[in-house]
């Protein structure tokens, strides 16, 4: 699917607000509400939009530590490769977690009450792993940009 300037400002809105009615996006985007609500369903059929959902304020909600996790595995091999992903799929502190290249294997995103239970989670499932050789981390002092979401300023035009 091609994305004109149109369906980039209807993506934009929606990452901001994706509570947004279409009648609240005609007036932003200034096309008809009927074209703002095809354009979303095309975007939407298309997969571009994957979904809905809140952004909630981790700290508010008690989880007051965030940190960045490096983590270098054992072995390496498409089985114990699949079994580290599965491990990390069901941590629920992990809030993203990603296959990396350069000096780590993967690089995770942790949210957590505080030290006691990020320790814990470190010390008490993590460093346990069979395929977990090396693990170091650093917690995040102060957030500076959590923009979420996608770039669409780096889009290439047409």
């Amino acid at each position: 699917m091609r994305i004109d300037d149109y369906d980039r400002a209807i993506l934009d809105a929606l990452q901001r607000d994706g509570a947004m009615t279409n009648a609240a996006l005609s007036e932003v985007v200034n096309l008809s509400a009927s074209q703002c609500s095809r354009r979303r369903a095309a975007l939407e059929a298309a997969g571009i939009i994957a979904g809905y959902a809140a952004r909630l304020d981790a700290k508010k909600l008690g989880l007051g530590l965030r940190a960045i996790i490096r983590v270098n595995l054992r072995d390496h091999g498409q089985d114990k490769e699949e079994s580290f992903a599965r491990f990390l799929a069901v941590q629920p502190e992990i809030r993203a977690a990603f296959s990396v290249s350069g000096d780590a294997d993967y690089v995770l995103v942790i949210d957590a009450a505080d030290l006691e239970a990020f320790a814990e989670f470190v010390h008490g499932r993590l460093l346990p792993h069979p395929q977990v050789a090396q693990v170091r981390s650093e917690i995040v002092l102060k957030e500076l940009k959590d923009r979420g979401g996608v770039a669409l300023e780096a889009l290439r035009p047409g």
